[in-house]
């Protein structure tokens, strides 16, 4: 049976060897010009090092160059496609077409991998990508189950979806926190706007969910209140052959991700090896992750056994 790719996303530098040998195969990480909502940013000098160190223990490093590029955010990226190519990269995760580009024309043997946020939900639109390049594509979050197994099975490239963590529900290249800030007549040098402020979008009517949210030069990010927990529920996407699957660390400390990482590939591991042992342990291993789970962020399936509720006018 095969063993799906364990992907996690790092905050920093000294997280890396960390992180590979809770059980990590791959991580993911990003610099703050083309990287969106990575869990923490690296300089240039950074994803060097963590290349080097993650190839040192076996392990690959996905550089995300996921924003939406404007025409004069294409500086420098060819450079920074070249650059990557030449350290090592195992691969690239690109949303706009443009990386693509500029990827087969100047560093053709960086693999590519497509992430589109909610846009990935069909193996039609994944194959179109393959046939543009892309070695794999990342599912959206709100696909079933049944969905996410049927993209794999159809799939003419690898398939990874999320296991773990908090998701974006909402993106917007407009400044909305500052333009929030400036109509109050707040004095914008005095506001943070950044994740590290914890800002909160609260519901009028359901006082008790916050959703996070922060601004950076991409523009206005809101974050689920919840975060996705599919620890006792790897069976499904073992059976249905996934390529990879990601813990995102987004929100979470060092400590969190790196814990919940082992934890999953103790649960991954004895799903593959054996599977009845693995159902014995299943609530077990829930009990675990509820443990290390901070209160102001409750665990849920996502959409997995559930689909979207659809918006009738």
């Amino acid at each position: 049976m095969k063993k799906p790719e364990l992907l996690v996303t790092v905050k920093k530098l000294a997280d890396v060897l960390p992180l590979i040998e809770a059980g990590a195969d791959a991580l993911s990480i990003g610099e703050a010009r083309y990287g969106l909502r990575n869990a923490g940013f690296f300089s240039i000098e950074e994803i060097d090092e963590a290349i080097r160190l993650a190839h040192s223990k076996g392990a690959k490093v996905y550089i995300n160059i996921n924003s939406l590029l404007h025409n004069e955010e294409l500086d420098g990226l060819d450079d920074y496609l070249i650059h990557l190519e030449t350290v090592g990269a195992d691969a690239v995760v690109f949303g706009d077409p443009a990386v693509l580009v500029a990827a087969k024309q100047v560093a053709p043997k960086l693999k590519l991998h497509w992430s589109m946020e909610m846009l990935s939900t069909s193996y039609d639109t994944i194959n179109y990508w393959a046939e543009k390049g892309a070695s794999r594509a990342v599912l959206a979050r709100e696909l079933t189950i049944d969905e996410t197994i049927e993209n794999q099975q159809e799939a003419k490239c690898e398939i990874q979806a999320q296991v773990h963590g908090p998701t974006c529900i909402f993106q917007s290249k407009r400044d909305l926190v500052s333009a929030y800030f400036g109509h109050q007549g707040r004095d914008m040098e005095q506001e943070g706007t950044s994740m590290d402020r914890g800002m909160y979008v609260k519901e009028e009517k359901r006082r008790n969910i916050s959703y996070p949210v922060y601004e950076d030069a991409h523009g206005t990010h809101i974050i689920s209140a919840e975060d996705i927990c599919m620890v006792d529920g790897l069976e499904d996407f073992v059976n249905g052959e996934l390529d990879s699957l990601k813990i995102e660390g987004l929100l979470h400390t060092s400590e969190y991700v790196i814990a919940v990482t082992k934890l999953y590939r103790e649960a991954l591991d004895l799903c593959v090896s054996d599977v009845e042992e693995y159902r014995d342990k299943a609530a077990e291993f829930l009990q675990k992750m509820e443990a290390l789970q901070p209160k102001n962020r409750p665990l849920n399936t996502g959409f997995y056994y559930k689909p979207p509720i659809p918006y009738h006018a």
